[in-house]
């Protein structure tokens, strides 16, 4: 447990040392976010390329940890992949298909490395189903879905950090539970020991990132911290058979997941593409509505805490009382959604830090 600390600690100092490093970079490489006036919220040019202070607080814990598994070393190899892709765009710019394509590839390294979802379980008759040559699309499928996730919740200052950093820790609380009732496993040791790193690395980069921002995530963090997620909740979870460890790796990430599910159902129905950015997310909604930065932000903080003691609950009880916390949180999501959309509707007032000035001002 002592290295799983010194992983932590080695995680936050070095985050919170490279950031203003990552700044300088993202400048001097011209990796900037411009405004736009319509679907961003920012007013100023802004640097995108703190999510290389996140990897490399990372990649600093992980190494602390010691001699890392195959498992570990797919997660760091297919993350430094995506951190490439994600730095290229951010400087570049690249095509939605080759970000796509990108992703897919770094999907498949943590494949190739044993991390894959082998089964799904029945909750109800403890039956379990062998995924066999399906387990590689399965896998690669949610590796994407929540990689895309985190990325596109990435709206606000402090949103998507913050949001990693929850789901993080809650996900090594969750695991080290497991272990406690099912019994101690070193992968399931060494992905609580990595989760409480990218938590840390979190923790570290947010001082520069929280509201007002000082730097942005960018594509190259948005997209690691949803791969690296991905891979730990694989990592931790998604070997046991149980109904529990399918599921709570979709509770710890419901936001990001509810919101991307929302934007491809909203852009399919209204016959848009996929890929095309708009401005009804949800933290969208909640500027709308009425809310200032910092409020949207810490709204949804909340939301995601309240998902995290769901997830913890939900490994303590029978999977009988599992299936109604799930049944609970689905109904109040959408209901919650469905206001929320409602009250976003009803006022369509772009927002700009000059708006919410403004509003503040008495």
């Amino acid at each position: 447990m002592h290295w799983h600390m010194a992983a932590v600690a080695a995680a936050f100092v070095t985050a919170l040392a490279a950031t203003p490093l990552a700044r300088k970079l993202a400048f001097a490489a011209g990796a900037v976010d411009r405004p736009d006036g319509q679907r961003k919220v920012h007013g100023k040019i802004m640097p995108r390329a703190g999510g290389l202070a996140v990897y490399t607080g990372f990649a600093a814990g992980a190494l602390i940890l010691g001699r890392l598994s195959p498992a570990a070393v797919g997660i760091i190899a297919g993350g430094s992949l995506i951190v490439l892709l994600g730095f290229i765009d951010d400087w570049r710019g690249v095509s939605p298909w080759v970000k796509l394509a990108g992703q897919v590839a770094a999907a498949l390294v943590a494949v190739r490395f044993g991390l894959r979802v082998e089964f799904l379980t029945n909750p109800f008759d403890g039956g379990v189903f062998d995924l066999g040559l399906w387990s590689v699309p399965v896998t690669v499928f949610w590796i994407v879905a929540v990689t895309n996730a985190l990325n596109l919740i990435d709206g606000l200052d402090g949103l998507a950090g913050g949001t990693a950093g929850m789901a993080a820790l809650t996900l090594a609380c969750v695991v080290w539970v497991d272990m406690l009732q099912n019994g101690v496993s070193p992968v399931q040791a060494e992905a609580v020991g990595l989760a409480l790193a990218l938590a840390a690395a979190v923790a570290g980069f947010l001082p520069y990132n929280f509201y007002p921002a000082r730097v942005f995530l960018g594509d190259c963090g948005s997209l690691f911290l949803g791969y690296t997620l991905a891979v730990l909740a694989v990592m931790g979870l998604a070997k046991g058979a149980t109904f529990i460890s399918v599921v709570i790796p979709v509770v710890i990430l419901g936001i990001p997941l509810l919101d991307t599910a929302m934007a491809v159902v909203r852009r399919l129905f209204k016959r848009r593409p996929v890929f095309q950015p708009d401005r009804e997310h949800l933290h969208h909604r909640l500027l709308q509505a009425g809310m200032s930065h910092v409020q949207a932000v810490l709204c949804l903080y909340a939301v995601n805490a309240v998902l995290g003691v769901s997830a913890l609950v939900m490994t303590v009880v029978t999977p009988s009382w599992a299936v109604v916390t799930l049944i609970a949180l689905s109904t109040a999501s959408l209901a919650a959604a469905n206001k929320l959309s409602a009250a976003g509707a009803g006022n369509r007032t772009v927002y700009t830090p000059a708006a919410e000035k403004q509003q503040r001002s008495p």
